[in-house]
């Protein structure tokens, strides 16, 4: 039965109010944590010299620490610390579950492919006139490896670019538009429906539209680097889109508004004030979408196909990108009696295209910091 103190709700201790129950919470501090979590490696490493499964053990390992720190801290410390350490723990293994297939994923490009993609012939030599017999030779009798990708290399730089420069404009101006003309209505919310669902298309309905395009305006079976172009373009006007709106939409509207009390025209205060404020964000966001396409392959085999040695006209032709070349090279070795050769330049491709990638990540990072609106301390 409740005590009647006379005091308001909000004035009363919690103790005070009826039904609510509070729970004991004792300091504590995370080394008792660590130490469970050191005691669980170890047991881990055990069970793996005993000989059971490392996939097997490690979650054996895990659970094992998540039912002890519960245990420990429930006692020391109480119930909701004790459940604060569990949830602790079920975020640090998502980490660990999150990063251990990409550290597994370099390490093994890594060794694998180092070795060739730093060698002069891989970096400047083509596959033109390279068979199965140069294989062969370099397997069997120790050779030097004769074939490489620069005209994938060439021919990535080429597709990709172009297909920047047709979706950057469209997306960069259809951002403008939902943003600054038209964010709400029909119309804007058909082209939103619009982008995501080209969000979600796999990349392999892009190659086919393309070379369905080009079947229709050129002849059936016709494949150069702008079809190629065309279908990453596809890929890549959604990304753009999104991030371009979410970029003017978090410029703040004091500063259309300013510009547009001293008379500045919507046009111009756009060109002059909100593209300038958000030039970081979308800079960043046009190489993060250049980033996601580089490593395609299924529409570039549709729509491009593949050469063997150089093509710099992407109007003309099949055309080779690193991750079609990484892929006919594993699965159509030139010598399949002596597969090592080829598959040393498909995992050199892989690693050079990795590369291509983190660089293209750190330049959004650079360019993000270096066009980030100035603060005046």
């Amino acid at each position: 039965m409740s005590v009647d103190t006379g005091r308001t709700p909000r004035q009363r201790k919690l103790s005070e109010i009826p039904g609510v129950e509070l729970a004991t919470v004792r300091a504590s501090t995370n080394r008792q944590a660590y130490a469970l979590l050191g005691v669980a490696a170890v047991a881990g490493v055990l069970l793996v010299v005993l000989g059971v499964n490392v996939a097997l053990a490690s979650v054996a390992a895990y659970l094992g620490y998540l039912v002890a720190v519960y245990v420990v801290y429930r006692v020391i410390a109480g119930a909701r610390v004790a459940a604060d350490q569990v949830a602790r723990g079920l975020v640090l293994g998502a980490f660990v579950v999150a990063v251990i297939p990409l550290l597994s994923l370099l390490y093994t490009v890594i060794s694998r492919g180092a070795a060739t993609m730093f060698t002069v012939n891989f970096l400047n030599q083509t596959m033109n006139g390279v068979t199965g017999l140069q294989d062969q030779a370099t397997q069997r009798d120790g050779a030097e490896l004769i074939g490489g990708a620069y005209h994938a290399i060439i021919g990535t730089l080429i597709i990709t670019g172009i297909a920047a420069l047709i979706s950057v404009p469209i997306g960069v101006f259809t951002a403008i538009f939902l943003v600054e003309y038209q964010p709400k209505g029909r119309v804007a919310h058909a082209i939103r429906f619009l982008v995501d669902v080209m969000t979600g298309i796999p990349s392999i309905v892009a190659g086919l539209f393309a070379f369905a395009l080009w079947a229709v305006l050129f002849g059936i079976g016709t494949k150069n680097g702008m079809a190629g172009a065309v279908a990453l373009s596809v890929l890549m006007i959604s990304t753009v889109v999104r991030n371009s709106e979410e970029m003017l939409r978090i410029v703040p509207n004091e500063l259309r508004e300013a510009a547009l009390a001293l008379g500045v025209p919507k046009w111009r205060t756009i060109a002059k004030v909100v593209l300038p404020t958000a030039a970081s964000g979308l800079a960043s966001g046009v190489t993060l979408a250049i980033a996601r396409v580089i490593g395609e392959t299924a529409p570039l085999l549709v729509a491009v196909g593949y050469a063997r040695g150089l093509n710099l006209n992407p109007f003309e032709g099949p055309m080779n990108t690193l991750a079609v070349y990484a892929y006919y090279m594993f699965t159509k070795p030139l010598s399949p009696g002596y597969r090592d050769p080829s598959l040393d330049r498909a995992w050199a491709a892989a690693l050079l295209l990795v590369l291509i990638v983190v660089l293209l990540n750190l330049t959004a990072r650079l360019i993000a910091k270096l066009f980030a609106p100035k603060t005046s301390r």
